[in-house]
């Protein structure tokens, strides 16, 4: 369980720096960015060079590569992979896009309350057992406690709440309705959105152990969710180490192995890269 006031931010301060526009970059970067040229320059794409330039750097490397490369060739490095790789290997889509312009319904309401109800910073003099059993009696009066769901106002409290006061929140409904905040959304959601809900909730409450089952959900069943096995090896890289932990914990093989047997290839390749790159001594 985290023990963190704030939830886990899964991508480092650096890469936010980044996406606003005030890259650093070091000498590092721009051999990296030649590396992809010449890999993709002429017939044919080198793809194994590409893997141990691209595969091999952590998240914040990547988002400094690509906004060099745009500025050294002008040239978007998405555009690029598209074009000079396939498949699972190349990503040909913008997903925040995607997602966002398909959104209907319940799932549509969460996605909005995570992106306008911001986290509360942690003060304890605020968030006390008091305010906590408050809030767990307006989540029941918005669920369980009405006839009809309030989504919304569900969503605005979970999003809103930080990880520590949402457990306080969580043992406030235990102790008065005798289960928990997740039980109360499997009884009230239905669907993708019932699904998104307590995804959300859970990585706030227990967020490595969510995100181990969420790469083993992936390989469940016939065949294997390569695109949500890819997404979440990228998503979190950056706190890998002790997502692999809980991973063995609950399946008694490592992140790695899991990779190995479900793909192959380019693709395999790259994900393991990735994985190496978190967890060195993984390899």
């Amino acid at each position: 369980m985290s023990s963190s006031h704030q939830s886990i931010n899964l991508y480092p301060d650096s890469v936010h720096k980044s996406l606003l526009g005030d890259p650093e970059y070091y000498p590092e970067i721009d051999e990296y960015v030649e590396k992809i040229r010449e890999a993709t320059k002429g017939l044919g794409t080198d793809e194994d060079a590409l893997i141990q330039t691209l595969g091999s750097r952590d998240i914040h490397e990547r988002y400094l590569i690509a906004y060099r490369y745009k500025e050294t060739y002008n040239q978007d490095l998405k555009t690029l992979m598209r074009k000079e790789t396939s498949g699972n290997f190349g990503y040909n889509k913008d997903l925040s896009i995607v997602v966002a312009s398909e959104l209907s319904g319940v799932l549509k309401k969460l996605h909005l309350a995570c992106l306008q109800a911001r986290e509360e910073a942690y003060d304890p003099t605020y968030h006390n057992e008091s305010k906590a059993v408050e809030d767990a009696d307006a989540f029941h009066a918005a669920g369980e406690g009405k006839w009809g769901t309030d989504e919304a106002s569900l969503f605005d409290i979970i999003c809103k709440a930080p990880p520590t006061y949402l457990r306080m929140i969580d043992n406030a409904y235990v102790a008065k309705y005798n289960h928990n905040l997740e039980r109360a959304l499997e009884k009230e959601l239905s669907g993708k959105g019932k699904k998104a809900a307590i995804f959300h909730l859970n990585m706030k409450l227990n967020p490595y152990h969510t995100a181990a089952e969420h790469i083993k959900s992936t390989c469940a069943g016939i065949g294997t969710d390569e695109l949500g096995l890819s997404c979440a090896i990228l998503r979190y890289q950056h706190i890998l180490p002790r997502v692999m932990v809980e991973h063995v914990n609950i399946s008694s093989k490592t992140v790695e192995e899991r990779v190995v047997s479900e793909t192959s290839g380019y693709y395999r390749k790259l994900l393991v890269q990735m994985i190496k790159v978190a967890w060195p001594e993984a390899a």
